[in-house]
């Protein structure tokens, strides 16, 4: 059986917009998961979804109250039973949520049983039994953007929330599943559409006496749309930081103290410390928590001359994680005099994101790191002990500092996290930008028309108003089964 589920499509004609609300033929069925992760623990949730959801509990369930009605936004306390042989599965909590007020805005039950591989499993295997299909991973979340309870944007939030590492990532993904991000978006198209009822109405209309925008006042739109957008695209070289976490790589020549950062930073003995150089010869990646914020450091190999063929695969993969690295940490050990070794690191380190860090400070007067910092003027540097964890806080700060500019404490900026949302972005801006050329060069208004039209399109794409088929499949695949 198949029902029509409402979508709005933008359709592209020269010179033309048109908004449809076509018929796309969705197939009527009931879908089932396993909504909590395999293990043994306290709770397992079974998720249900369709049209069937039910019946299958009416057939499966028995109420162990006296009412054998199942009220919507309730929970029932009861029994699965096995319809095969009328034993008992499990006892079990179940939930009912009536369409349209669910996630998905069809009619959803959720079943509460004990946690553990085979109640679980013999659970979703009775409700296939009676009738429900197995989902499809992200299938619950892209039933609720085709029904139109959320929108693209939104639906890949959820992963955001579910993948959250730390309290600022989660925040932000938060901010988006709540429609952040598509608030912003939606008030771009509706300006876009504004403007393009006043060109398509001048190439309509030419003749008739017709309150038109000038020109002037349509560059200057155009243009106050272009800035707007730019700022919104520029926001996520910061924003993948609280989605992806940050990238931040700890660099110098042997034996100035690397491993023992990381070692401080970790708090914990994790990489091998000896007076030897050389005695780090691969890479080492963990992840820390920084003042809420997502950091994978990655300690590597001294970059010097090297001794051995190890010493030389390990200083060029060091330099090949460089090349992609957020953030660097160049270690100077501040009890021996700079050579040409350390000015170079400095000198290759130009265009990057960089933090000197002046190690064993315990060794040398106060005097000697005033002197070390005027030679680096013009960097920032951080005098630290590794040893006796000194100055570790003053580092988070400016680790911190100088790639969050914005504070989630602040007036709650709208982040752009998402690559796909960037892509979208640049596009978009791409074709607003032609569109102004067309105004400034008073070329014929089809052109400002379609260019127009191709920046609704691009921005359609972020939201799924305008996202292609297999894009759609492959966001949706990232998702867990039972979400």
């Amino acid at each position: 059986m198949y029902i029509p589920a409402v979508k709005t499509i933008v359709f592209l004609d020269l010179g033309k917009i048109s908004l449809f609300r076509v018929d796309t033929m969705l197939e009527e069925d009931t879908i089932a998961a396993i909504a909590t992760p395999f293990g043994i623990g306290g709770i397992g949730i079974i998720k249900i979804s369709g049209p069937e959801s039910v019946r299958i509990a009416h057939k499966i369930f028995r109420s162990k109250t006296q009412s054998p009605v199942l009220k919507s936004r309730h929970i029932h306390y009861g029994e699965l039973i096995d319809t095969d042989d009328g034993s008992v599965i499990d006892e079990v909590l179940l939930s009912l949520m009536r369409k349209p007020t669910s996630y998905t805005k069809e009619d959803v039950v959720e079943i509460n049983c004990h946690s553990g591989f085979a109640v679980l499993q013999n659970i979703l295997e009775l409700v296939l039994r009676e009738g429900a299909r197995l989902a499809e991973p992200g299938e619950f979340t892209k039933r609720a953007f085709i029904n139109g309870r959320i929108d693209l944007s939104q639906a890949e939030a959820v992963v955001d929330i579910v993948n959250s590492q730390t309290d600022a990532s989660l925040k932000v993904a938060t901010q988006q599943l709540k429609g952040a991000l598509s608030k912003e978006i939606l008030t771009a198209r509706e300006d876009l559409v504004t403007l393009l009822t006043f060109v398509e109405a001048s190439i309509d209309f030419p003749d008739e006496d017709l309150e038109m925008i000038s020109p002037h006042e349509l560059l200057a739109k155009v243009e106050g749309l272009i800035d707007s957008l730019r700022a919104l695209m520029d926001s996520y070289e910061e924003g993948k930081f609280y989605r992806e976490g940050i990238s931040a790589i700890i660099v110098g020549k042997p034996n100035v103290g690397k491993s023992s950062l990381l070692n401080v930073l970790l708090r914990e003995k994790r990489a091998i410390v000896t007076p030897i150089p050389g005695t780090t010869r691969d890479l080492i990646e963990e992840a820390i928590n920084i003042k809420g914020f997502p950091f994978k450091i990655i300690d590597t190999a001294g970059i010097g001359d090297a001794r051995d063929v190890i010493e030389v695969e390990g200083i060029n993969r060091a330099r090949e994680r460089l090349a992609s690295a957020d953030l660097v940490m160049l270690v100077i050990d501040s009890s021996q005099d700079m050579d040409e070794g350390d000015f170079d690191l400095v000198a290759e380190l130009a265009d990057k994101t960089v933090i000197i860090v002046l190690n064993k400070t315990d060794l040398v007067p106060e005097a000697t790191i005033d002197t070390l910092e005027t030679e680096l003027h013009g960097h920032t540097t951080v005098p630290i002990s590794a040893l006796y964890s000194r100055g570790m806080e003053r580092l988070k700060e400016v680790i911190f500092s100088k790639i969050i500019h914005n504070g989630l404490d602040s007036p709650a900026p709208v982040f752009v996290t998402n690559t796909r949302h960037k892509i979208a972005l640049e596009k978009t801006l791409r074709n607003l930008e032609q569109a102004r050329e067309t105004i400034i060069q008073e070329m014929s208004p089809e052109f400002t028309a379609l260019d127009i039209q191709l920046s609704l399109k691009c921005l359609g794409e972020i939201v799924g108003d305008t996202t292609p088929e297999h894009i759609l499949d492959r966001i949706f695949s990232q998702f867990c089964i039972g979400k």
